[in-house]
């Protein structure tokens, strides 16, 4: 089926965010006596709303975590956001290349989103199509968020290529209906083949798989 619009996620697609927001948590949990590795905490938290991230954290903990500490720990990550944040490499020349109408479909919060691509000059490229699961209530993999960013555009779910890097991302999409082209890492590669999902590795390779598909 032709593509006639293109959903990008955030974080991990976009801008270059997961070890960055990961490393910020871990050092904050470690705050509470929670020790936590990187890679350890990526592999649990990537794509997650971030309830289920603090279930976890309090589950590990074995207690709850303050009240306050979404906040502090959103707080954070938007300090680190605005030092040292950087789009994902490739995106800009990749984005340069494709002629299809694009937008953004992610778990965070708008705010969120809208920060992070500011901080790497990417805002233009999608305001005012932007889609946040906090503006619904749903989150991957449910394919809702997908739905209603496709729905919002004008463009059938059956005609939308979605661009996601964690399986809970591939699995909402592909749920959707849509066709999904995953930026994952060669250790979760076999995760999401297995639901007929294109890997890749590389975004300068995004506009001609596309093309592959274009109207």
């Amino acid at each position: 089926m032709r593509t006639e619009l293109v959903i990008f996620d955030c974080d991990g697609v976009l801008v270059d965010s997961e070890a960055l927001g990961n490393r910020v948590l871990v050092e904050f949990v470690a705050e509470f006596g929670l020790a936590l590795e990187l890679e350890e905490a990526m592999l649990l938290f990537k794509g997650c709303k971030m309830a289920d991230c603090v279930a976890v954290l309090s589950q590990r903990l074995g207690k709850k975590m303050p009240a306050d500490f979404v906040t502090q720990l959103r707080a954070r990550t938007a300090k680190a956001f605005e030092r040292e944040l950087r789009p994902v490499d490739g995106i800009e020349a990749a984005l340069d290349k494709i002629n299809l109408p694009i937008c953004v479909a992610s778990s965070g919060p708008v705010e969120k989103i809208e920060l992070a691509l500011r901080v790497t000059k990417l805002l233009p490229r999608f305001e005012g199509r932007i889609f946040s699961s906090y503006e619904i209530g749903s989150w991957k993999p449910a394919p809702d968020l997908f739905l209603y960013a496709a729905k919002n555009m004008g463009v059938q779910a059956r005609c939308c290529t979605v661009v996601e890097d964690s399986v809970l991302g591939v699995r909402a999409g592909v749920a959707a209906g849509m066709r999904v082209l995953g930026y994952i890492d060669q250790s979760e590669t076999r995760l999401v083949e297995t639901l007929g999902v294109h890997v890749f590795h590389s975004m300068y390779q995004l506009p001609c798989l596309l093309s592959q598909h274009k109207s």
